[in-house]
């Protein structure tokens, strides 16, 4: 068995639960500031703030280089394939993958971030052959722990994450979901 992961497509566009995650394309530069410049982004994620055009090109590169890379998959959330509304990430690792997510303000509690997870989660486990992925997220970001319990993950035993970024300490706790 090779321990060089498949390489990732050059185009994904997955259609489930009434979403489109789809590739981001240069037209959703304009956009993308409006989602993710935003103080709770800023805060509970590690995506750039402030986060204006040259952030979302720098994104947009991002995306492609590390997807070039067999890495990381970022998508963008949408309902019908047009607008974007946030985004969803998978990143291999060994074993498995890490799944994280970021919706918009204007677009959240609409239940965007859980069919994102479990649309990706579904992606990782049928297309890559992941047989664990996680969510590394704060206990006191609420709305974080509600996805994960609600898209299927379960608490794990293991030691925090902890560190510093943007200045602020962290502790992540790990979420697991294990292939079906």
């Amino acid at each position: 068995m090779s321990s060089t992961p498949a390489s990732l497509p050059e185009r994904i566009e997955i259609s489930e639960e009434g979403l489109v995650l789809r590739d981001w394309t240069e037209a959703d530069v304009a956009v993308m500031p409006e989602l993710f410049d935003h103080p709770d982004i800023a805060y509970w994620t590690p995506i750039v703030s402030p986060f204006d055009e040259a952030a979302a090109r720098a994104r947009l590169d991002l995306a492609r280089r590390i997807r070039a890379d067999g890495t990381t998959i970022l998508l963008a959330v949408t309902v019908d394939g047009g607008a974007p509304l946030g985004e969803v990430m998978l990143r291999r690792a060994a074993g498995g993958a890490e799944i994280g997510y970021a919706i918009g303000p204007a677009h959240r509690r609409q239940g965007l971030a859980v069919r994102a997870v479990r649309v990706m989660a579904a992606y990782a486990f049928r297309e890559l052959g992941a047989e664990q992925l996680i969510l590394e997220l704060e206990a006191e970001n609420a709305a974080s722990v509600a996805v994960a319990t609600r898209a299927g993950f379960g608490l794990l035993d293991v030691p925090l994450i902890t560190g510093e970024e943007k200045g602020r300490p962290f502790a992540l706790q790990t979420w697991g979901l294990k292939r079906p």
